[in-house]
């Protein structure tokens, strides 16, 4: 009875060398870091600086799904209008940032 690596090693060769499967299985690594994890970070970094820049104005969805607008915030906390209540969320709930407050002139 043969084993399962004797059938796929070539004939007449008695070992064969690990730096062509290293360079595979590190060939495959290097896909799939560009392909998925790259771009996945990139979007995790651009939506926590959205987190971090939002103000008093911003329209924004929690992750629940609740629709407000900010009227307060403090540190993690921020105070939404939603409707006709008021709900306290933490900063890390947020899920998008559907509009942003308009700048005002202060001149």
């Amino acid at each position: 009875m043969t084993s399962l690596a004797a059938l796929f090693q070539p004939s007449g060769a008695g070992a064969t060398s690990i730096y062509p499967s290293l360079a595979m299985y590190a060939l495959i690594f290097v896909i799939f870091y560009f392909i998925l994890l790259r771009p996945q970070q990139q979007q995790r970094k651009k939506h926590e600086e959205e987190i971090r820049n939002v103000k008093k104005g911003d329209k924004i969805v929690t992750a629940g799904g609740v629709i407000g607008e900010i009227i307060f915030m403090k540190d993690d906390e921020i105070t939404i209008r939603s409707g006709e209540s008021k709900l306290i969320i933490d900063r890390g709930r947020i899920a998008r940032i559907v509009t942003t407050a308009a700048p005002t002139d202060a001149g």
